[in-house]
């Protein structure tokens, strides 16, 4: 008995459910809605939180490595320079509140260095972006043989920048038997340039290699910009007489300005971490002439130890990138 009262409650109280589910149905209807929406909401809610599940999960590799190798080594970074911290010392870490950054900004290597890297960067920047345009108008064209120039331009880009320097090293050897450059110098009757041991020339020979070697990846991306370019506006032009210098002023540049602003952030900050180059071409000489703020850095910190001292050199390089950025795409959003 007591089994058939507990099945007809269950009865009573399943009917008295379907029956309030049917009466509320006209009443959500009336309210601008049916029920069907209102399922189709639900599916439409779970399908936005699986998408956002599946984003996030195959996105987390590339976020826990961003954590792990940039957010913490800056934490740590920031927080080593407010101490005196000797790599062969590592149990005699000090804390030295400010002393590291007052002793920055009254060391004169410091401004030496960022001296040398601020002429790299200005010098190198529009160099390259230029070289790397000019390549790209070459190249862009649909021409039997194309092909092999994009590669040969392209092909500095990907070989290993300590080959390149070594290379560029025998080149510029002041050695008319070794370096080919004043071995070419020689051969048309001009003296031989020591160009790596002198001040006045080290850094601009830096400079003319690096754009060289880095021409090749930003051709790519401006070759990807002038392919996006539409024909229909070549097309317009051609018949409104216009020559190929009138194309390039009125079409390609306007319709390149995107590509180019983000050509000249990434090259931009590029040259700001100049290291390589300086570091196995000249150690920094002469006289401190090719010395930059990373080599300062790096001289620093592993060279001589002061670990500390590097990572408030580092912290304000850090500084120094991030409010440069900043005025560069401000400056290009305006413009």
């Amino acid at each position: 008995m007591k089994i058939t009262k507990c099945i007809t409650r269950s009865k009573t109280y399943i009917g008295m459910f379907q029956k309030a589910w049917r009466n509320a149905g006209p009443f959500v209807e009336r309210r601008g809605c049916n029920m069907s929406d209102l399922q189709s909401t639900k599916n439409k809610k779970g399908k936005e939180y699986g998408d956002n599940l599946a984003g996030f999960i195959m996105s987390s590799p590339a976020i826990i490595l961003l954590i792990a190798f940039l957010i913490i080594p800056i934490i740590y970074t920031i927080y080593y320079s407010f101490f005196t911290y000797q790599v062969v010392r590592p149990d005699n870490i000090q804390f030295n509140a400010l002393g590291n950054y007052i002793k920055l900004f009254k060391d004169a290597n410091f401004y030496v260095a960022l001296k040398n890297t601020v002429y790299f960067t200005v010098i190198v920047v529009p160099l390259q972006c230029s070289l790397a345009l000019i390549l790209a108008l070459m190249v862009s064209r649909k021409k039997r043989g194309v092909a092999v120039f994009r590669t040969l331009y392209y092909s500095p880009q990907i070989t290993s920048m300590v080959i390149i320097a070594v290379l560029w090293t025998i080149l510029y050897n002041s050695n008319a038997n070794t370096g080919l450059i004043n071995a070419f110098l020689k051969s048309i009757g001009l003296q031989s340039i020591d160009f790596l041991n002198n001040p006045k020339t080290a850094m601009n020979a830096i400079i003319f290699m690096s754009a060289w070697q880095g021409a090749g990846y930003q051709m790519m991306i401006f070759i990807a910009g002038l392919n996006a370019i539409p024909t229909e506006q070549y097309e317009a032009a051609s018949v409104d007489g216009a020559d190929w210098f009138a194309k390039l002023i009125y079409v390609t540049l306007p319709g390149l300005i995107n590509t180019i602003k983000y050509v000249l952030m990434i090259t931009l900050i590029q040259a700001m971490k100049l290291f390589t180059q300086p570091y196995i071409m000249t150690k920094g000489g002469p006289r401190n002439a090719t010395k930059t703020l990373v080599f300062y850095i790096y001289e620093q910190g592993f060279q001589k130890g002061n670990f500390g001292y590097a990572c408030s050199i580092a912290t304000v390089f850090f500084i120094i990138v991030v409010i440069l950025s900043i005025v560069v795409k401000k400056i290009s959003k305006t413009n």
